[in-house]
């Protein structure tokens, strides 16, 4: 088993970060190649155009994190990420039905910039001393030939000059805009198969500093209900971060895109089917304009079931991503990268066919369960499942979990487990507690909450007045 000798990783993102922190612990070197300049990094970089949107990393990617960078949680928290339990103390949630308690559970998720995510992650990288980054440079192919890959060719942003940086490692990090399928063409490999589920999402996002004693106050989850017909596809997340600063970002697809000019996102926050997200930022300071993102579709690329080259791997978002709603994407590269390590120590620079089925399989539950919501929709674009009955049937069982996790805990917990990639669906709802709940259906003793489940104190910070 050889393992790399000079690795390199094409783009410096969030996935291309924990790949290289991987690949220095296997490798004598490590280059990153990214369009940005990465020692510039204390703002969103324009390589990530949703960077200023509103992020989570929930407790299965954080778990995964942890793994990978031990410690690396409690110095988020130190910074001044939030760990928010879900759907416990810190958040209050509202599905379809009404608001579920808030109840304490296992799961969580944290909450902080992106930019703060990325900066912290990238102490570490710092820390490794045989990693070398080149900055401003586009990758415009792979060298090599569909035996093996050999490294890849950069064209200088400010030369317009191109080399060959030379690997016998190559991981492309290079995100949504990647090429790989296109370099792999060139070198006489077969394109991937696509799939794509897009549910035309458009968002936007704008940050608050949180009124005077509000800075307590928990996450608003206000999740769309495809059972609506009198809002399409609305939806809003209020998420404390770091420095007493709230995320705002609210959703829509066609015919219901949140606008993002003052009036217009404050008009569509009171519009959602709980009010309550736009009642507390009339009492917060709002900080900048809101500024929109078009989400690309849900979309993954078969990397895993190509002959792929020994020396070439494809992760995060360059292989598989989602629809931003579910915040999937930071947990599945952090999942990935596990799974890069583990297969390196298995096989070496030549296991790259089976480090790809484990990349695909770590990105696996995330898929199935945002492609499957979103079929939900009628604006979805994309090809039903042919097995349209076995479609329906796992839809009923979800509004079915849906309308009973407001009163049966064992439901919400296994929700959470799966929502949070903490855990399989199979896994949470073939548990015997889950299934005996989901049959007994809704608890004819409990009923919705109509209302957000806040505290006397949480409830007076709303009778203020700005």
């Amino acid at each position: 088993m050889r393992m790399p000798r000079h690795a390199l990783v094409l783009g410096g993102g969030f996935a291309g970060t924990l790949a290289a922190i991987v690949l220095a612990q296997r490798s004598h070197s490590v280059t990153i190649v990214d369009r940005d300049r990465l020692s510039d990094n204390d703002a969103p970089r324009k390589g990530i155009p949703h960077g200023r949107h509103t992020h989570v990393l929930v407790s299965g990617g954080a778990r995964a994190l942890e793994e990978l960078l031990p410690g690396i949680t409690d110095r988020l928290y130190s910074l001044g990420a939030q760990r928010i339990g879900i759907p416990g103390r810190y958040m209050a949630t509202a599905a379809g039905g009404g608001w579920f308690p808030r109840q304490d559970g296992k799961q969580f998720i944290i909450g902080c910039s992106r930019s703060l995510l990325e900066a912290t992650i990238r102490e570490r990288l710092l820390a490794c001393q045989n990693i070398t980054y080149v900055n401003s440079a586009d990758v415009v192919g792979l060298t090599g030939d569909s035996v093996r890959i050999t490294g890849a060719r950069i064209r200088e942003r400010a030369t317009r000059e191109e080399r060959i940086i030379e690997a016998d490692f190559v991981v492309d990090s290079t995100g949504r805009s990647s090429s790989a399928s296109q370099w792999l063409v060139d070198l006489g490999l077969p394109a991937p198969q696509q799939e794509v589920v897009d549910p035309q999402i458009f968002y936007v996002t704008r940050r608050y500093r949180a009124p005077d004693g509000a800075h307590s106050m928990p996450a608003i989850n206000i999740m769309a209900d495809p059972a609506r017909t009198d809002r399409v596809r609305g939806s809003g997340l209020l998420l404390p971060i770091e420095d007493g600063i709230w995320t705002v970002t609210l959703s829509g697809t066609v015919g219901g895109h949140p606008p993002a000019d003052d009036a217009g996102f404050l008009d569509f926050a009171a519009e959602l089917p709980y009010p309550t997200i736009a009642e507390l930022l009339k009492l917060a300071e709002p900080l900048g304009s809101p500024f929109g993102f078009k989400a690309d579709a849900n979309r993954r690329l078969h990397f895993d079931k190509l002959p792929l080259p020994p020396g070439f791997v494809v992760m995060g978002d360059a292989a598989c991503t989602f629809n931003p709603v579910y915040g999937h994407g930071l947990a599945v590269a952090a999942r990935s990268a596990v799974a890069l390590r583990a297969g390196l120590a298995r096989g070496g620079v030549d296991a790259s066919q089976d480090i790809q089925r484990a990349i695909a399989q770590a990105s696996q539950d995330a898929w199935m369960m945002a492609t499957s919501q979103d079929l939900r929709f009628p604006q979805t674009l994309g090809p039903r499942p042919e097995q349209r009955d076995g479609l329906r049937f796992r839809q009923r069982f979800q509004e079915r979990l849906a309308r009973a996790a407001m009163s049966r805990h064992p439901i919400a917990e296994a929700q959470m487990a799966v929502f949070t990639l903490s855990a399989s669906p199979v896994t949470a709802f073939l548990r015997p507690s889950v299934l005996i709940s989901a049959l007994r259906g809704p608890d004819p003793n409990v009923q919705p909450l109509p209302d957000p489940p806040f505290t006397q104190q949480e409830r007076e910070v709303l009778t203020r007045r700005s």
